[in-house]
């Protein structure tokens, strides 16, 4: 069967679902309906915010559904009326049973790993915290757990040394589109055989990718310089690695985005600031030192070093903590 006949609802909310519902109306394909995350008050102005994947779905005049509660009747009525028959879930909520079982051909989803490891919501930040040097993106069939339905298809791209989670989110857009489209084709001439996670091997530190939150970004400036380049990259740009910059009972809150590393030997404690005031800033960390380059202060712009330096010459007589 053609996959292009069948009827798909796509559930997804930020930019990296709006890439795979693209490609599907690009090809020709039959979105029949979409489903997205309601409109949210946000910024200064808590103006309401409509999701990138409204924003795309409203420029194609595609129908739209934007439930509150996933078991809502009348939403669960509105989808049913869509009559899809296949359903496609890139970046969204959880679903439950009576949603993901509707369509005849069922309900899989594209994620950005190599399942079985990072299951959860931030797979891709915690790829690069981690140190790893490949990760891809994988579509499998939804059951009650979380990301442990069988895989479908699975994708696969290097991790750059310095590539941040904006770089490698950028760089798996267009990949993770076609692998929806492949699945989709495969699902509808049936030719695609699922594999079980159970039947791959699991590294159990891998795993789990749990949700990013403001403690995570904290660095520990006792940890070793690739653990903190690390978090920068797998935080950079958004929610960031953070620190406080304390003189006497000063406390600024830090962001930075890009750093690399030195290693060498010191006698300096974690955390010490050294810097020549004009072009670089570096702190000291349990085996060398983290150059930073491009960081912000709290309230004020985002800057690289040379510039952020003329504005903040006295760096060195901090310490970060």
């Amino acid at each position: 069967m053609d996959g292009k006949k069948l009827r798909i609802v796509f559930m997804g909310t930020p930019e990296f679902a709006v890439a795979s519902l693209k490609a599907l109306v690009e090809n020709g394909y039959t979105v029949a309906g979409v489903v997205t995350a309601p409109d949210r008050p946000a910024g200064r102005g808590l103006q309401m915010h409509e999701s990138e994947v409204k924003k795309y779905a409203l420029s194609c005049g595609l129908p739209i559904l934007q439930p509150e509660k996933l078991k809502d009747e009348n939403f669960l009525t509105e989808l049913k009326a869509l009559n899809g028959d296949i359903q496609i879930i890139v970046a969204f909520r959880m679903l439950p049973e009576v949603v993901w079982m509707m369509p005849p051909l069922g309900t899989f989803n594209l994620h950005g790993s190599l399942l079985p490891h990072y299951r959860g919501a931030a797979p891709l930040n915690w790829a690069i915290i981690n140190g790893d040097h490949q990760t891809g993106v994988t579509t499998f069939l939804l059951k009650q757990e979380i990301d442990t339905g069988n895989i479908l298809f699975q994708d696969r791209v290097e991790i750059g040394h310095e590539e941040t989670l904006g770089e490698l989110h950028d760089k798996l857009l267009p990949i993770g589109a076609n692998l929806v489209l492949k699945t989709v084709e495969a699902l509808a001439n049936n030719e695609v055989r699922p594999i079980s996670q159970n039947d791959l091997d699991i590294d159990p530190k891998r795993l789990h990718a749990p949700k990013i939150f403001k403690d995570t970004c904290k660095i520990d400036w006792n940890s070793s310089a690739e653990n903190i380049n690390n978090l920068i990259r797998g935080l950079s740009p958004y929610p960031a690695a953070w620190t406080n910059f304390i003189l006497h009972d000063s406390i600024t809150a830090v962001k930075i985005f890009k750093a690399v590393v030195e290693h060498s030997i010191h006698t300096f404690e974690p955390g010490a600031i050294l810097s020549d005031h004009k072009n670089y800033l570096k702190i000291a960390c349990a085996d060398g030192f983290i150059h930073i380059l491009d960081l912000q202060l709290a309230g004020k712009k985002r800057l690289e070093i040379a510039p952020f330096l003329r504005g903040f010459s006295n760096a060195a007589g901090y310490i970060a903590k």
